[in-house]
């Protein structure tokens, strides 16, 4: 295991914020994962698992000791007439993985290309987009336990998956680190294209639904909307879209006849937070070198030489000012540090 002192992790965050960890751990096995937590090398140090940075904000540096989880590896387990069981690392690339499955005809995951980030922190955000869900997908993961050191499984009813949340989120953050999840992908797909812009796209590329041209359209569409952190420091999208009641959505759309919502079940309606943050005059705000995005309200950027706890305070006011305006309350989607 390849281990570094007092490293920068400005390349490991797609904020692109100058921070340092005291050590930075390069993890491509279960074996390395017990060096880390089951030795005495590393015992009094504090410790924080990284996969790809793409949903994270620090604030300040990291004193202890970053896993930079890199375990690899995509493998069929199982695969019948109508569907296939397969294995990822959490270490790779999720879109790289989405363009993998596409590529052979395997459907399910088709409507979540360019999402950021690695496989690993796919389940446990429940990461979703343009109406499909990671948990559609997911058949179970192995996640490293860190008290004991043991490899558990976890099937779906385990994880407790809802609105970008799982169980890693909530009751048992912090005590595992994901090593492989396990998808079942369909060979026989049904293809979804009525959320978003997805239709339309597909006919400006004058394409009929496929699993490749539903993935083209998902990314052009991204890429239209949402700054390449190569370009711009970001993190997608900031903040949770909030879901509230029903009555609630209909008193806003008598104030404001524009708004947008999405029924969920009979008396909740979500709202897109891009939309609140939007009509709330945030859109293309600047201050230095950290704003949000002027094409993509939800975005919030860092252009340059940001610092974390710059962006965290902008982001609070931000919430001061919808629930003042609105009265919602929004919710980071981020982890902050």
């Amino acid at each position: 295991m390849i281990v570094q002192k007092n490293v920068s992790l400005k390349p490991y965050n797609t904020f692109g914020l100058d921070v340092n960890a005291g050590f930075l751990a390069i993890v491509d096995s279960a074996d390395d994962l017990d060096e880390i937590y089951q030795t005495g090398r590393f015992r009094s140090q504090k410790k924080m698992v990284l996969g790809g940075g793409s949903n994270i904000l620090f604030t300040h540096g990291f004193t202890g000791i970053v896993a930079k989880n890199e375990i690899r590896g995509v493998s069929i387990q199982k695969e019948s007439s109508d569907d296939v069981l397969v294995a990822v690392g959490a270490g790779e690339d999720w879109h790289q993985f989405v363009l993998w499955s596409v590529e052979r005809g395997y459907g399910g995951i088709e409507n979540l290309s360019l999402i950021p980030g690695t496989v690993g922190a796919a389940p446990m955000q429940n990461i979703g987009a343009y109406g499909v869900e990671l948990k559609e997908v997911f058949h179970s993961l192995e996640a490293y336990e860190i008290k004991s050191g043991k490899t558990v499984t976890f099937f779906r009813e385990d994880c407790h998956f809802d609105y970008r949340f799982s169980v890693f989120k909530g009751e048992l953050k912090d005590q595992f680190v994901i090593t492989k999840v396990f998808f079942l992908l369909s060979k026989n797909p049904t293809f979804n294209i009525t959320y978003g812009a997805i239709e339309e796209t597909l006919e400006q590329m004058e394409e009929k639904p496929s699993l490749k041209s539903i993935s083209q359209a998902v990314i052009n569409i991204r890429q239209s909307k949402l700054p390449d952190p190569y370009d711009i420091g970001n993190a997608g999208s900031f903040f949770k879209n909030p879901i509230i009641e029903k009555l609630h959505f209909e008193a806003l759309e008598a104030q404001f006849p524009n708004i947008k919502g999405y029924l969920v079940g009979d008396d909740e309606v979500k709202v897109p937070a891009g939309w609140l943050i939007e009509n709330a005059g945030w859109k293309g705000y600047r201050e230095g070198d950290i704003g949000v995005h002027d094409k993509q309200a939800l975005v919030l950027v860092n252009h340059g030489m940001g610092r974390g706890k710059d962006i965290y305070r902008l982001s609070n006011e931000i919430r001061r000012s919808i629930e003042g305006k609105f009265g919602i309350e929004l919710q980071r989607e981020v982890n902050v540090i």
